[in-house]
Formats: C-alpha cells, structure tokens, sequence
C-alpha cells in the first residue's frame, strides 16, 4: 500500500464521522423537545404515547452506540492509516540508505593463469567493457598491463552493489611484476583514475662467492651460489683473456664480489656489478678491478691500474713507430717470385726489438717452422690466436703451456726463415682460419694515471683489507 490509498482512506473516514455527528446531534434536539413537552402537559398518558417516546429513546440509545463504534472504528482505521504511511515511509527511507549508503567494497588477489589477460580479468569481474579499456589506457602511463606474466599477482579491490552483489566498479588495481616497485592505479572521488610507481628503499651491499673449479667454470660458481647473471659477467670479463674449454682444469679456483640491491625484508631484488673478479689457474693468479672514474668510465684493471685489454694489440711491439711493409692479401713473394696469399701484416723492424704479446693468453707453440723461422703462437680464447714469425730468439721463459699476459715480452725481431730482412710477420687467425689483422679491433683500454691512478689504489686497498677480514673471521669460526 502506497501513501495515495492510505489518504483516500483517512479522507472517508472523516467524512463519514461528519454525517454520524449531524445525525446524533438531530435525535438529540429532537428528543430534548420531546421530554420539555411532556413537562408542560399532564403526566397522563396514552399508552400509544409511551410506546412512541420508548421509541424514540431507542432511536437515541442506536444512534450514540453507533457513533461509539464508528469512533472506535475510526480510530483503528487511523492507526492502520499511520501504520501504513509509516511503513511506505520506512521504505522510502530505506531505498534512500540503500542508495546512499558506501558500496561493499572486497580485494581479490588474482593470480595471473595461462590464457588470461589484463582485459579478460576485468571482464570476468564484471566490469563493462568500456570501463576496462579506461583503466587499461589509464595504466600504461606507469605500467603496460599487457604484459602481465604467468603467476604474476593481481590484487584488485572493488566496489559492489549490496543488493545485488554485482561489481560497481574497480577502485584499486596493485601488481608488484618485480619484487620492491608495486604499480598502483586508485579511483578518485570524481571517478577518474591517477596512477604511481611505490619503490621500496634498497640497500646495497657486496657479496662475495668463491671455491675450486670442478667441471665447468659456470658449473662450479653456479654450485657455489653465484647468481646465473653474474656468472655470465665474470665469463665475458675474462673472454679475451682465457679459453675456457682449454684453459680451465680441476683444481682451479675463482672468487668474485658483485654488488646487490636488497629490499627492507631482506629479498634481493637485484645483482648489480662486479666489484671484483679473479681466476686462479695453476699457481698464476688473474685478478681485476672494476673502477670508475669522475668522467663516468667504468672499465677493469689490474691491481697496478693497467687496463683490461678487450681485444687484440695491432702492432704488439717494443718500436711503435714500425711501417708495414707488405700487408694481407695476395702478392708477388719476394724470394719465390710467384703470387701467394700474404697471410698476415709484415712490420719492419730494427732487429732485437721487443715482440710483444698481442693479448693474455697460453703459448701453443714455439719453434722453427719452415719459411717463418722461429715461430711463436699464443691461443686467446677460443676463437682468437696469433702468430709471430721471423723472430731471432725467443725471451726466457717462454714454451708451449705457458701462459702470457698483454704486452709481456715472448721474443725479438729477426730475420729467420724466407726473409729479406729483419721484420715482424704478424698474424691473428680467427676460428682457425687467418684473417686481415687491420680489420680486427684495435684495443681501447686506457691504463689509470695521476688522480685516477691514486683513487684506483685506494679502493684495491679497501678491497683487499675486507677480504683479507672476512677471510680472518671464516678461519676463526672454522
């Protein structure tokens, strides 16, 4: 029953209250008159009088017994009237609260499932299309939701409607795709959406691994607890300076300290740079550090601020102001007299002067060999080697097996074999076949001096109190 019915109801009530009360009021006058009449005439009577009198008396008593009842029931009819106007004002009151009162508001942490994407969960959640593609648009200011990844966390809170329990709309979206930055987008009261980056405040330290190589190198640091990145870091820093299928054996040790980022609950987020890096193999030990200077360079040293050479020295000797005097190619030999393939780069030399090595790396071979006299090979790595012919003697020490460093002395300029004069026959061979030496990259690594070298020698000195600590404290506990 609505309030319209309830006041039609209250209405004929009143009304016919109004027609009860014009009634009694007449039977009343009229029976007033009849009883002053009676006083003024004689007391006896007819007994056609008395029955006409009683008559009336009754007419009277009817009438106020029924005015008695339509009150009572007039007033049951208001109190169903008030009754029933409060009960459409109770609903009207709680159709308002319903409308006004804040959406139910849950969290669902969804886990990111084959086949799902950023769209097809929100659809899922109820959200109209339309809506989903605001947020969507909305998110990529700070975080493409397109590529969400198996097993990543959605946490999504939402607003429902408590009638029917159907998602109102998305008000917070939270994903943490790399552990310590969360990317938030948040509804506004206005209904647009803002989104943020949260970075938790991580703290750096320095790790340090090290132990004895059994198997592979990678294997062995791996075993050791090395991170899979830095292990792939410390192999390319030594690339240009080991061959590691060959030049790795059972026993020989590596140790290694890279930086890592770790957040406020202890979970590292990230592993950062090589702080320090070394290789023992055999009793000769091979240890560089990672500098950088003011200007914002950043290369590895030895421990005397020379430079890690990353690829190949041209012209590896003592006299650098040597002219080449036959270059790679085909060319007609001076002593053969027939063209042939010039297989490396001839620099002419004072004889005596000092032939360098054109990079770290192990001798493969020292000894005469046909038309290049005395003849030295060094193995890089396992794609780079060179050659060095015509030399008049080698330097002390230097034999098959040994291993060399950059610029070290292996032998001296001579005249040996078919030659017309005292020259260097150069030669670099990449994946065993001789390529042009003046294509290979030149080495552009800049040795530390002055200020720099100072800054450089602190910091080794700093890096080596540290282990020399630890290594006090690990014998200690042992």
């Amino acid at each position: 029953m609505d309030f319209k019915r309830a006041r039609a109801t209250s209405k004929r009530i009143r009304q016919e209250r109004t027609l009860l009360l014009v009634y009694a009021v007449a039977i009343t006058v009229a029976f007033l008159i009849s009883v002053y009449h009676n006083n003024n005439v004689s007391a006896s009577v007819t007994d056609e009088e008395d029955t006409v009198v009683n008559a009336e008396l009754e007419d009277i008593q009817e009438a106020l017994v029924l005015q008695e009842n339509l009150k009572s029931e007039q007033h049951m009819d208001l109190e169903d009237t008030a009754s029933i106007e409060g009960e459409v004002q109770e609903l009207s009151t709680a159709d308002e609260m319903v409308s006004l009162s804040p959406k139910a508001i849950s969290e669902d942490l969804i886990v990111v499932e084959k086949g799902d994407n950023f769209m097809g969960i929100l659809t899922k959640l109820g959200v109209e299309y339309g809506e989903a593609n605001t947020i969507y648009q909305a998110y990529k200011k700070v975080y493409d939701a397109k590529n969400i990844k198996i097993g990543q966390e959605l946490l999504v809170s939402s607003a429902s409607d408590p009638r029917y329990q159907d998602t109102v709309s998305i008000t917070k979206i939270v994903t943490e795709p790399v552990s310590g930055t969360r990317y938030i987008i948040e509804k506004k009261s206005d209904g647009t959406y803002e989104t943020r980056v949260e970075q938790d405040d991580l703290v750096s330290d320095v790790q340090t691994a090290s132990g004895v190589i059994q198997g592979t190198l990678a294997g062995s640091m791996k075993n050791a607890g090395v991170p899979q990145n830095v292990v792939g870091h410390f192999i390319n820093i030594f690339s240009f300076s080991v061959d590691f299928r060959r030049d790795i054996r059972a026993g020989d040790k590596f140790e290694v300290r890279y930086e890592r980022k770790v957040s406020p609950t202890g979970n590292v987020i990230k592993n950062g740079d090589i702080v320090y890096a070394a290789l023992t193999l055999g009793k000769k030990e091979l240890a560089l550090y990672r500098f950088k200077d003011k200007s914002g360079t950043v290369d590895y040293y030895d421990e005397k601020g020379l430079a890690l050479k990353k690829t190949l020295d041209l012209k590896p000797l003592e006299y650098k102001n040597a002219r080449i005097s036959s270059k790679f190619g085909k060319r007609f030999h001076p002593i053969l007299k027939q063209y042939r393939l010039h297989s490396g780069v001839d620099y002419a030399a004072p004889a005596n002067t000092k032939v360098y090595a054109s990079g770290d790396g192990v001798i493969t071979s020292a000894k005469w060999v046909g038309g290049y006299g005395n003849y030295v090979t060094i193995r890089h790595n396992s794609e780079y080697s060179t050659g060095y012919g015509h030399l008049k003697s080698y330097a002390k020490g230097i034999r098959p097996g040994v291993r060399v460093s950059q610029g070290q002395v292996i032998a001296y300029v001579g005249s040996t074999g078919r030659s017309t004069g005292p020259h260097l026959h150069f030669e670099v061979m990449k994946n065993g076949q001789k390529v042009d030496p003046l294509k290979i990259k030149a080495a552009t690594g800049e040795n530390l001096s002055g200020e720099k070298l100072k800054a450089f020698q602190k910091m080794v000195a700093e890096i080596k109190a540290d282990k020399t600590g630890k290594k006090q404290v690990a014998e200690a506990q042992q």
